[in-house]
């Protein structure tokens, strides 16, 4: 699959469902992106926070995400009223296959699988099976990581179904997906980036996406 390394995800939160502070980033690395920032439309009026970036070996930077929300934490038991309730979008920029900066080898593409496989990988970020001992968690982590990358490789498979939401005041097609820890989706803009998003608590059907207008805002 053409998508950025593997080896970057979203920050988990902590275990007892505490937050990590430093799942939360200063404006900074948001800033130095060439490529427009996206989030929830102004539908949306709750909180809303900065996680992080993800930067490619030269440093440029070539993902991050934005919550919406109750901030999450890993409470896979919390049920009714006490469950999170949060949505949050990742864009991704639209990076064809291109040279290292060194000219010895080519870097990855980014693709709607690379959007689709960092919303897989974040959600998971913040889900604990309440069954489990802990222990046990990174083993299955490590096996559902593995699968979300196996499902973000096969957008036209079976597991998605084709979702339209309004990006920057346009209906677009995404794909979509449930599990019984929440919701991914992914898809692409005009302005020349993917768009994944994550959540649970909040419906994805009534969502909007936009381009932010100024990411400084969020410091």
């Amino acid at each position: 699959m053409e998508t950025t390394s593997r080896s970057v995800a979203q920050t988990p939160a902590a275990e007892g469902g505490q937050h990590v502070p430093s799942a939360r980033r200063a404006v900074d690395g948001y800033l130095r992106a060439s490529f427009p920032w996206y989030g929830l439309d102004e539908a949306f009026t709750g909180p809303r926070w900065l996680m992080q970036v993800g930067t490619a070996s030269d440093g440029s930077v070539e993902h991050g995400s934005i919550g919406h929300g109750d901030e999450p934490s890993v409470r896979a038991e919390a049920t009714g009223e006490d469950r999170e309730r949060f949505a949050v979008v990742v864009t991704v920029a639209a990076n064809p296959v291109r040279r290292s900066p060194d000219g010895t080898g080519l870097l990855e593409a980014t693709s709607v699988s690379s959007a689709a496989w960092l919303a897989g990988v974040g959600l998971l970020s913040f889900t604990w099976p309440g069954q489990m001992d802990h222990s046990l968690r990174d083993d299955w982590l490590e096996q559902q990581t593995e699968t979300a990358w196996a499902l973000a490789d096969d957008l036209d498979g079976p597991e998605w179904s084709t979702l339209s939401l309004p990006v920057d005041g346009v209906p677009t097609a995404f794909h979509y997906r449930e599990s019984e820890f929440g919701w991914v989706l992914a898809g692409s803009t005009r302005q020349g980036v993917h768009v994944g998003a994550y959540g649970r608590g909040m419906s994805a059907y009534g969502l909007g996406f936009a381009a932010i207008k100024d990411i400084a805002v969020y410091e």
